[in-house]
């Protein structure tokens, strides 16, 4: 699996902590930013969605059997 380049992320976040430190009452993204972001946010959502998928295939698979012996009660003590 190939790694996520989440650099407009990481840009995005930046930018808003900087406009919240100077109490800025908007934050405006060029055009390509906003494709950039928009386009990350998609890879990393597909990505936990199919690691998700992943994750519940791979714990069906793994449910514990619980394998239960009917004697008709000759071994009580």
């Amino acid at each position: 699996m190939t790694d996520i380049n989440t650099v407009a992320i990481q840009q995005f976040i930046s930018a808003v902590k900087g406009a919240d430190a100077k109490r800025a009452k908007e934050l405006r993204l060029d055009i390509d930013t906003a494709k950039k972001l928009a386009f990350t946010l998609g890879e990393v959502m597909t990505r936990l969605n199919g690691d998700l998928e992943q994750l519940l295939k791979q714990k069906q698979a793994q449910d514990d059997v619980i394998q239960v012996q009917l004697d008709g009660g000759s071994n009580w003590k």
